[in-house]
Protein backbone atom coordinates (compact mmCIF):
# COMPACT_ATOMS: atom_id res chain seq x y z
CA UNK A 1 0.00 0.00 0.00
CA UNK A 2 2.26 3.01 -1.08
CA UNK A 3 2.72 5.47 -4.33
CA UNK A 4 -0.36 7.32 -4.94
CA UNK A 5 -1.22 7.39 -8.41
CA UNK A 6 0.69 10.82 -9.02
CA UNK A 7 4.16 8.60 -7.21
CA UNK A 8 3.15 5.80 -9.56
CA UNK A 9 3.67 7.62 -12.89
CA UNK A 10 6.70 9.52 -11.62
CA UNK A 11 8.30 5.86 -10.74
CA UNK A 12 7.21 4.90 -13.67
CA UNK A 13 8.92 7.45 -15.76
CA UNK A 14 11.87 7.64 -13.87
CA UNK A 15 12.40 3.89 -14.19
CA UNK A 16 11.58 3.99 -18.31
CA UNK A 17 14.66 6.38 -18.13
CA UNK A 18 17.02 4.61 -16.12
CA UNK A 19 16.29 1.12 -18.41
CA UNK A 20 16.94 3.02 -21.52
CA UNK A 21 20.14 1.63 -22.21
CA UNK A 22 19.70 -1.75 -20.74
CA UNK A 23 19.68 -5.24 -22.33
CA UNK A 24 16.59 -6.39 -21.30
CA UNK A 25 16.31 -9.28 -24.07
CA UNK A 26 15.90 -11.76 -21.30
CA UNK A 27 14.28 -10.14 -18.40
CA UNK A 28 10.43 -9.98 -17.97
CA UNK A 29 9.57 -7.27 -15.70
CA UNK A 30 5.98 -6.52 -14.00
CA UNK A 31 4.51 -3.67 -11.77
CA UNK A 32 2.01 -4.88 -9.27
CA UNK A 33 0.42 -0.70 -8.10
CA UNK A 34 -2.29 -0.62 -6.18
CA UNK A 35 -6.14 -1.02 -7.78
CA UNK A 36 -6.50 3.21 -7.59
CA UNK A 37 -3.39 3.48 -9.55
CA UNK A 38 -3.95 0.42 -12.02
CA UNK A 39 -5.56 2.88 -14.91
CA UNK A 40 -3.07 5.37 -14.28
CA UNK A 41 0.40 3.11 -14.98
CA UNK A 42 -1.60 0.83 -17.90
CA UNK A 43 -1.66 4.57 -19.66
CA UNK A 44 1.77 5.67 -18.85
CA UNK A 45 3.17 2.12 -19.91
CA UNK A 46 1.22 1.94 -23.26
CA UNK A 47 1.70 5.65 -24.33
CA UNK A 48 5.34 5.44 -23.79
CA UNK A 49 5.86 1.95 -24.74
CA UNK A 50 7.90 1.23 -21.78
CA UNK A 51 9.04 -2.48 -21.27
CA UNK A 52 6.65 -3.55 -18.24
CA UNK A 53 4.09 -5.84 -17.64
CA UNK A 54 1.25 -4.67 -15.64
CA UNK A 55 -0.33 -6.70 -12.72
CA UNK A 56 -2.14 -6.03 -9.68
CA UNK A 57 -1.95 -6.92 -6.37
CA UNK A 58 -4.55 -9.44 -5.22
CA UNK A 59 -8.40 -10.26 -6.56
CA UNK A 60 -11.82 -11.62 -5.47
CA UNK A 61 -12.81 -15.09 -7.00
CA UNK A 62 -16.48 -13.93 -8.13
CA UNK A 63 -16.79 -12.03 -11.14
CA UNK A 64 -19.29 -9.67 -10.01
CA UNK A 65 -21.81 -9.47 -7.16
CA UNK A 66 -22.47 -7.60 -3.75
CA UNK A 67 -18.58 -7.60 -2.21
CA UNK A 68 -18.62 -4.64 -1.44
CA UNK A 69 -15.03 -3.12 -1.46
CA UNK A 70 -13.57 -5.86 -3.68
CA UNK A 71 -11.98 -6.27 -7.04
CA UNK A 72 -12.88 -8.93 -9.59
CA UNK A 73 -10.24 -10.34 -12.12
CA UNK A 74 -12.57 -9.61 -14.82
CA UNK A 75 -12.36 -6.17 -13.78
CA UNK A 76 -8.24 -6.48 -14.10
CA UNK A 77 -8.24 -8.06 -17.17
CA UNK A 78 -9.97 -4.87 -18.78
CA UNK A 79 -7.21 -2.87 -17.51
CA UNK A 80 -5.19 -4.96 -19.95
CA UNK A 81 -3.46 -6.71 -16.45
CA UNK A 82 -1.72 -9.79 -17.10
CA UNK A 83 -0.27 -11.10 -14.08
CA UNK A 84 -1.86 -10.71 -10.68
CA UNK A 85 -0.71 -12.01 -7.28
CA UNK A 86 -2.50 -14.53 -5.17
CA UNK A 87 -2.29 -15.28 -1.28
CA UNK A 88 0.94 -13.16 -0.45
CA UNK A 89 2.04 -13.39 2.69
CA UNK A 90 0.65 -10.23 3.92
CA UNK A 91 -2.59 -11.24 2.93
CA UNK A 92 -2.80 -14.77 4.57
CA UNK A 93 -0.98 -13.15 7.47
CA UNK A 94 -3.06 -9.60 7.97
CA UNK A 95 -6.03 -10.49 6.37
CA UNK A 96 -6.25 -14.21 7.08
CA UNK A 97 -6.79 -15.67 3.80
CA UNK A 98 -6.65 -19.80 3.22
CA UNK A 99 -5.40 -21.83 1.49
CA UNK A 100 -8.50 -22.59 -0.08
CA UNK A 101 -9.33 -18.84 -0.59
CA UNK A 102 -5.71 -18.59 -2.49
CA UNK A 103 -7.23 -21.64 -4.42
CA UNK A 104 -10.32 -19.91 -5.80
CA UNK A 105 -8.80 -16.71 -6.75
CA UNK A 106 -6.30 -18.62 -8.76
CA UNK A 107 -9.04 -20.11 -10.79
CA UNK A 108 -10.65 -16.63 -11.42
CA UNK A 109 -7.33 -15.34 -12.76
CA UNK A 110 -6.96 -18.28 -15.04
CA UNK A 111 -10.10 -18.19 -16.29
CA UNK A 112 -9.48 -14.53 -17.49
CA UNK A 113 -6.56 -15.67 -18.83
CA UNK A 114 -4.24 -13.65 -16.89
CA UNK A 115 -1.10 -15.40 -14.65
CA UNK A 116 -1.36 -15.85 -11.32
CA UNK A 117 1.78 -15.10 -9.20
CA UNK A 118 0.70 -17.38 -5.87
CA UNK A 119 3.25 -16.58 -3.35
CA UNK A 120 3.74 -20.06 -0.70
CA UNK A 121 6.05 -19.75 2.30
CA UNK A 122 6.76 -21.28 5.72
CA UNK A 123 6.98 -19.18 8.83
CA UNK A 124 9.86 -19.44 11.92
CA UNK A 125 8.09 -22.16 13.94
CA UNK A 126 7.19 -24.39 10.69
CA UNK A 127 11.18 -23.93 9.70
CA UNK A 128 12.95 -24.43 13.08
CA UNK A 129 10.46 -27.40 12.84
CA UNK A 130 11.57 -29.09 9.89
CA UNK A 131 8.05 -28.48 8.43
CA UNK A 132 9.30 -26.54 5.38
CA UNK A 133 8.49 -28.89 2.96
CA UNK A 134 5.43 -30.06 4.29
CA UNK A 135 4.05 -26.48 4.46
CA UNK A 136 5.56 -25.67 1.01
CA UNK A 137 3.85 -28.81 -0.63
CA UNK A 138 0.38 -28.23 0.65
CA UNK A 139 0.16 -24.82 -0.66
CA UNK A 140 1.12 -25.61 -3.56
CA UNK A 141 -0.81 -28.74 -4.36
CA UNK A 142 -3.89 -27.05 -3.06
CA UNK A 143 -2.93 -23.67 -5.26
CA UNK A 144 -3.11 -26.39 -7.87
CA UNK A 145 -6.23 -27.82 -7.13
CA UNK A 146 -8.38 -25.40 -8.61
CA UNK A 147 -6.84 -25.85 -11.85
CA UNK A 148 -8.52 -28.24 -14.31
CA UNK A 149 -6.61 -30.11 -16.46
CA UNK A 150 -8.51 -28.96 -19.76
CA UNK A 151 -7.18 -25.31 -18.59
CA UNK A 152 -4.11 -23.19 -20.57
CA UNK A 153 -1.98 -21.25 -19.53
CA UNK A 154 1.09 -20.78 -17.03
CA UNK A 155 1.67 -19.72 -13.27
CA UNK A 156 4.06 -18.43 -10.92
CA UNK A 157 5.24 -19.50 -7.70
CA UNK A 158 6.88 -16.69 -5.35
CA UNK A 159 8.88 -18.24 -2.64
CA UNK A 160 7.94 -16.28 0.46
CA UNK A 161 9.48 -17.36 3.65
CA UNK A 162 7.95 -15.04 6.27
CA UNK A 163 11.35 -15.47 8.62
CA UNK A 164 12.90 -13.56 5.86
CA UNK A 165 10.22 -10.98 5.04
CA UNK A 166 10.75 -7.44 6.29
CA UNK A 167 13.60 -8.75 8.55
CA UNK A 168 16.55 -7.33 5.45
CA UNK A 169 18.01 -10.96 5.72
CA UNK A 170 17.52 -12.70 3.01
CA UNK A 171 17.07 -16.54 2.88
CA UNK A 172 20.95 -17.87 1.47
CA UNK A 173 20.74 -19.41 -1.87
CA UNK A 174 20.45 -22.83 -0.72
CA UNK A 175 17.39 -22.09 1.35
CA UNK A 176 15.79 -20.54 -2.14
CA UNK A 177 17.44 -23.97 -3.85
CA UNK A 178 15.95 -25.94 -1.50
CA UNK A 179 12.49 -24.58 -1.49
CA UNK A 180 12.46 -24.24 -5.83
CA UNK A 181 12.94 -27.89 -6.02
CA UNK A 182 10.12 -28.61 -3.43
CA UNK A 183 7.86 -26.44 -5.31
CA UNK A 184 8.75 -27.71 -8.61
CA UNK A 185 8.21 -31.24 -7.91
CA UNK A 186 4.65 -30.46 -6.80
CA UNK A 187 3.89 -28.64 -9.84
CA UNK A 188 5.46 -30.65 -12.40
CA UNK A 189 2.36 -31.20 -14.00
CA UNK A 190 1.84 -28.16 -14.93
CA UNK A 191 3.73 -24.76 -16.88
CA UNK A 192 5.15 -22.55 -13.98
CA UNK A 193 7.88 -20.15 -13.18
CA UNK A 194 9.59 -20.37 -9.34
CA UNK A 195 10.27 -16.14 -8.28
CA UNK A 196 12.08 -16.00 -4.65
CA UNK A 197 10.61 -12.79 -2.34
CA UNK A 198 11.83 -11.80 0.42
CA UNK A 199 14.70 -9.01 1.77
CA UNK A 200 15.71 -8.82 -2.36
CA UNK A 201 18.02 -5.98 -3.19
CA UNK A 202 20.79 -5.51 -5.95
CA UNK A 203 23.35 -6.66 -4.00
CA UNK A 204 22.18 -10.01 -3.76
CA UNK A 205 20.00 -10.66 -6.33
CA UNK A 206 22.18 -12.31 -8.86
CA UNK A 207 23.06 -14.98 -6.38
CA UNK A 208 19.80 -15.74 -6.03
CA UNK A 209 19.05 -16.06 -9.28
CA UNK A 210 21.97 -17.45 -9.98
CA UNK A 211 22.51 -20.22 -6.82
CA UNK A 212 18.76 -20.48 -6.10
CA UNK A 213 18.06 -21.96 -9.15
CA UNK A 214 14.70 -19.67 -9.73
CA UNK A 215 13.65 -18.17 -12.59
CA UNK A 216 12.99 -14.17 -11.29
CA UNK A 217 12.09 -12.18 -8.14
CA UNK A 218 9.31 -10.66 -6.48
CA UNK A 219 10.47 -7.65 -4.84
CA UNK A 220 9.08 -5.72 -2.10
CA UNK A 221 10.57 -2.59 -0.33
CA UNK A 222 13.34 -2.01 -2.95
CA UNK A 223 10.86 -1.64 -5.94
CA UNK A 224 9.36 1.77 -4.40
CA UNK A 225 12.55 3.71 -5.47
CA UNK A 226 12.82 3.40 -9.41
CA UNK A 227 16.73 3.57 -8.20
CA UNK A 228 16.74 0.66 -6.92
CA UNK A 229 14.64 -1.25 -8.56
CA UNK A 230 16.69 -0.78 -11.91
CA UNK A 231 19.71 -1.40 -10.16
CA UNK A 232 18.07 -4.92 -9.55
CA UNK A 233 17.10 -5.39 -12.93
CA UNK A 234 20.36 -4.30 -14.51
CA UNK A 235 21.51 -6.95 -11.97
CA UNK A 236 19.31 -9.66 -12.97
CA UNK A 237 19.69 -8.86 -16.88
CA UNK A 238 23.14 -9.91 -16.62
CA UNK A 239 22.87 -13.11 -15.65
Amino acid sequence: MNHDHLQTVSTLQELAIRMRDMDLSKVDIVVHPPFVDLRTAQTVIQDRHIPIHLGAQNCYHEDNGAYTGEVSATMLARLSVGYVIAGHSERRRLFHETDEDVALKVAAILRHEMTPVICVGEDESERANGQTEQRLGTQVAKALSAIKKSEKGSVVFAYEPLWAIGTGNAATSDDVFDASKIISQVAARVEHQVLYGGSVTAANAAELIKKGNVDGLLVGGASLSAQSFADIIQAVSMC
